[in-house]
This record gives structure tokens, sequence and C-alpha cells, in this order.
């Protein structure tokens, strides 16, 4: 029996490569074993951002009964901390810890944030909504506790997947760095749609006593599935800490200073916020879209969530394929943009046409291209930094991308609330007068930014051709 159990085991190990998404991103120096522990850190990532941003913010508004502006700000206080991102990277590339380690700590000190946070938010939501013996706490005590329980979440989570993507890049090889890539990004979704089916079944037969079990379950999951990462991954270095190395750290301004001090570094970074913006506008108006305009059902509209991630996941199955293969990041980036400004094209003409079909082609082609877009713009800043660089690169990607996509969130929301507004009063003229006209406007904004990012990042995808081109120039001036 046991010699017919190591035969499987065996089997299994050599079919990976070949058929399990992304196996091929191991290497000798990382096995899978390894490499797939590592990445849990991005399931309790994915795990938090659903629980703030999806199933925190229904319960909020219909359970709890709290005002939808009080919600949106409290879940849109975790982006507050993403700016961070690049100085939490800086300061793990520079750490000097006593025991030899460089990211780790920084992981387990999001890892504490992420649990301090969830252990206090559902006593503070409680109090904030003043359900049962709450009442009798102060006002004031409410919102300033679920404030700060979000905000810590916020900072955990931040901070967790800045210096784990800096401790991946550290410990996987240049070659292997797409493929790495495309691992992570699946195993946040795998985070974050496991995270949702789950809160969603424990939550069907909501009661205050289970909220605050779901909540604090979440935070022993945290804390369990982040331990097991950092597990044994990070060398120690026993120099790191005692005399043997240079007393004083960079200057993180001057740091950030000559790390944006080339324009390839500059034009990937504004590429990153437009075409993060021109994807993340429609996450809060898809369903609404599909529900308003195309009079699809509520359980159909749960599917366009699914339809969403599905497309992303093929989008970083394909940049994995052809990165690996050798294909440019940044022409995978572009190629994701295009993609993308299609696909909103064909939300648009399914509006004018009410056709179902083109809508769920569209929401295909949105997951796809933002897919292949992340893939790409990520492995670009995995590539151009170097080891000393790796937390500092990785940290202004993250700071960027993370506060696009809130700002992104933000502004779609509110453009399409003042849109329809200003169309219902007839503000917009006689033309566009329905209500629905909101929605088509913000996916023209969302093609008009991600062919801006398109014209940005063309440089990169062919550095010969800008040089020649500059040289031309050069050459005929007087």
């Amino acid at each position: 029996m046991i010699a017919a159990t190591r035969s499987l085991v065996a089997y299994w190990a050599r079919l990976g490569p070949r058929f399990l998404p992304f196996a091929d991103a191991a290497s000798e120096e990382l096995p899978l074993s390894r490499l797939l522990r590592l990445s849990l850190f991005q399931v309790s990532v994915g795990m938090a951002l659903v629980l703030l941003v999806g199933t925190l913010n229904r319960v909020m508004i219909v359970e709890l009964r709290l005002p939808a502006a009080l919600v949106a700000v409290m879940v849109s206080l975790p982006v507050l901390y993403a700016p961070a991102r690049a100085l939490i990277g800086f300061r793990s590339d520079h750490h000097r810890c006593a025991l030899g380690w460089r990211r780790v700590p920084f992981i387990w000190m999001g890892t504490m944030l992420q649990f301090g946070g969830f252990a206090v938010m559902p006593f503070a939501l409680l109090v904030l909504s003043g359900a049962g013996e709450s009442a009798r706490w102060p006002a004031w005590l409410g919102p300033a506790g679920a404030g700060i329980a979000f905000l810590l979440v916020g900072a955990g989570l931040h901070t967790t997947q800045t210096a784990g993507l800096a401790l991946a890049t550290d410990l996987s090889p240049r070659e292997n760095h797409a493929k790495v890539v495309g691992l992570m990004y699946v195993m946040l979704l795998v985070g974050s749609i496991g995270g949702a089916l789950v809160f969603g079944a424990l939550l069907r037969d909501f009661t205050h006593g289970r909220l605050v079990q779901v909540i604090q379950g979440a935070a022993v999951a945290t804390v369990v599935l982040n331990c097991l990462s950092l597990w044994k991954q990070e060398m120690r270095h026993p120099r790191r800490g005692t005399g043997e190395e240079p007393a004083s750290s960079p200057d993180f301004v001057e740091a950030l200073r000559h790390y944006a001090a080339t324009p390839s570094t500059r034009r990937r970074l504004v590429a990153i916020a437009l075409g993060t913006l021109g994807f993340g506008m429609q996450d809060v108006l898809l369903e609404p879209f599909g529900a308003r305009v195309l009079g699809l059902t509520v359980g159909q509209t749960t599917w366009l969530t699914a339809a969403l991630a599905g497309g992303c996941f093929t989008g970083l199955a394909m940049a994995s394929a052809v990165l690996s293969r050798g294909a440019q990041p940044a022409r995978v980036a572009l190629t994701g943009m295009a993609i993308g400004a299609c696909a909103f094209g064909a939300l648009l003409v399914s509006a004018g046409a009410a056709s179902v079909p083109l809508f769920v082609a569209g929401v295909l082609g949105v997951g796809l291209g933002a897919g292949l877009f992340g893939h790409g713009t990520l492995t670009m800043t995995m590539n151009s930094a170097t080891r000393e660089q790796a937390g500092l690169a990785l940290g202004a990607w993250g700071a960027v991308q993370a506060t696009a996509a809130g700002v992104g969130v933000l502004a779609g929301g509110l453009g399409y609330d003042i849109l329809a507004a200003a169309a219902s009063g007839g503000l917009l003229g006689s033309s566009l007068g329905h209500p629905t006209v909101g929605y088509t406007i913000v996916y023209g904004i969302e093609i008009l930014l991600l062919m801006a990012a398109v014209g940005v990042l063309w440089s990169l995808a062919w550095p010969a051709r800008s040089v020649r081109a500059e040289s031309t120039v050069a050459g005929s001036s007087p």
C-alpha cells in the first residue's frame, strides 16, 4: 500500500509541470511545494479584500442598516495606506534584523496588523449600528473603532503583500519571474473567490453573534496562512543587525528619486496608473448595468463576477505562457489594454443592441485584458529591479496600482451618480436624458484611459524604434 501511494505521488509530481496551472514556476532553488506554501500570503490578502469590499459592504448596508455614504468611507479607508507601500518595500530592502531577516519581519508585522483589525472590527461595527446592548456606548465610539479596524486591516494587507512579493522575487530565478507572478495572481483569485463562497455560506443565516464568529475566524485564518507562508522561506544572514554592516541606511527620498530617475520607470508607473484606472472604474457598475440596462435577474448578475474572474484567470495563464517563451512584458500589457478597450466597446454596443451574449463577452474580455495587463506590468517591475531594489520597486508598483484602483472605484461610482442625476434632470439634453447614459459615459472614459496608457507604454514595448526616432530627430536638428 505504501509503495502504491509513493508511485501515485511520483506520478502526479511528473504530471504537475505539464497540466497544473503555473506549476512550471518552480525551480531547483524554489520547489513547487515551497512556492505554493509561500503564495499562501496572497490567499489571506484575497480573503481580506473580499471580506472588506464584498461581504461587509453588503452586511453593513442591509443587515446593520448603516448609511451607504458611511459604508463607502469605511471601505475606502484601507486605500489611504496604499501610498506607503513604496516606503515599506524600501525598508524591507535595507532592514537589519537581529535574527538576520529582511522580509519576514514585515510579513509578520502585516499579519499582526490584519489580525488586530479583524479582532476589533465586528464589535466596532455592532457599536456603530447601535444593535442590542451596544446602544449604551457613546455614539462616537462606533465610527472611531470601525475606522481604526479598517485602517489596521488595510495597513496589514498592504504590508504583507509588498514584503511577500519582494520575498518571492528574492527566492525565484529571474527567468521564472513571469511564472511566479502568474501563480501569485492566481492565488489572490483563489483567496478572493474561496473567501466569498465561505463567507456567503456562513452568513446565510445572519445574526450578530455569527458576524463576530466569521470575522474573528478570518483573523485566525490570516495568522495561520501567513505563518505557513513565511515558515523557513527566507535565509538568515547573521551579519544583518551587527556592527559588520553600515550603521546608516540609505535615505528613502533619495532612493525613490534615484529609482524614478529614468524615463522608462516614470512611463511605466504612469501607464500602470492609467491602465488600473481604466480597468477599475467598472468594478461597482457591471452588475447594476446588467440589471438596469439588460434586465438581468439577481441570480444572473452574480455570475458576472465569475465570468470576470474566469477571464482574468485566462489572461494570467496566457501571459505566463507567452512570457515564459521570451515575450516582452510591455507588449503583453499593451495587448491586455487593447483587448480591454475593445471589451468596453462591446459593453457599450450591448446596451444599444440589448444583447446579453455580447454583454457577457464584453465582461469576459474585460477580465482577460485585466489579467494580461496586470501580469505584464508586474513582470516588468520585477524584471527591472535589482536584488537591492526589489522591495522599493514592488512597493512603488503596489502604491500606484492600489491607489489607482481605489480612486477608480470611487470615481466610477461617483461619476455614474453625478451623470445619472444630470441626465434625469435634463442637464445633458433630451438626447442624453436616459439615466443609464451614466454607464455608457463611464465606459467611454475607461476606453480613453486605456488608450492613453497604450500611448504612454508604447515606447517601452518597442524601445529600438523609439531610440531610432530619437536619433533621427537629434541628427536633423541644427
